[in-house]
């Protein structure tokens, strides 16, 4: 597998046209409209959410590609967002305390990380009791013929951005610890879900 750090450095102004232009605006805008108190925002990449953000959401966002960074970066110069910081990070070793988050927002993350259960381990424990992870994901389906699509696919992307269209992220995070887990399929039958897991 490609070293997906490399190639969204590499290609991250192409991966910003993308992100810009996928059909998921209002399962985006469900998702963030969850969050509450201290928000962190896992994989922002170029910021393609930064515009679902409220005003008063105090928010913290990371990745670990710098040039995804620095597209972000103008476009909260050029959205005039106060309430938003970037830090260069990687979501599988953050610098946080425990229990410092009441929210954490991850959406189409976990196709690439490259060690999703130790991703969803620091999600876990940077949590507050009692905080929501909210995963906005696409994975694996249960349907066979979607999944030979799927691996087709995955061929491409897993080569240019060392991303997988085949994980089965909602059974990593039923079995990261959380106590509760609610899951909700959006588009593809189950392939994009929405799924929203408390500490």
């Amino acid at each position: 597998m490609k070293d997906p750090k490399k190639g969204y450095d590499k290609w991250a102004k192409l991966y910003n046209v993308i992100e810009e232009n996928m059909p998921m605006g209002k399962f985006k805008q469900e998702a963030i409209a969850q969050a509450k108190g201290k928000i962190l925002e896992v994989g922002i990449g170029s910021g393609a959410n930064l515009k679902y953000y409220k005003s008063e959401q105090d928010v913290i966002g990371i990745d670990f590609s710098k040039e995804m960074l620095n597209l972000a970066n103008k476009k909260i110069i050029s959205l005039k967002l106060q309430n938003i910081k970037l830090k260069e990070m990687n979501i599988e070793k953050m610098d946080f305390l425990d229990n410092t988050f009441d929210t954490v927002i991850s959406t189409c993350v976990f196709c690439t990380v490259p060690n999703p259960e130790k991703g969803l381990k620091e999600i876990f424990r940077v949590l507050k009791p009692g905080g929501k992870a909210i995963f906005l994901e696409h994975m694996k389906s249960e349907n066979s013929i979607i999944n030979i699509f799927l691996w087709i696919m995955n061929q491409l992307t897993i080569r240019i951005l060392g991303t997988s269209l085949l994980r089965e992220t909602e059974n990593s995070i039923r079995k990261a610890g959380f106590s509760r887990v609610t899951s909700k399929n959006l588009m593809m039958k189950d392939v994009l879900r929405l799924i929203v897991a408390e500490k």
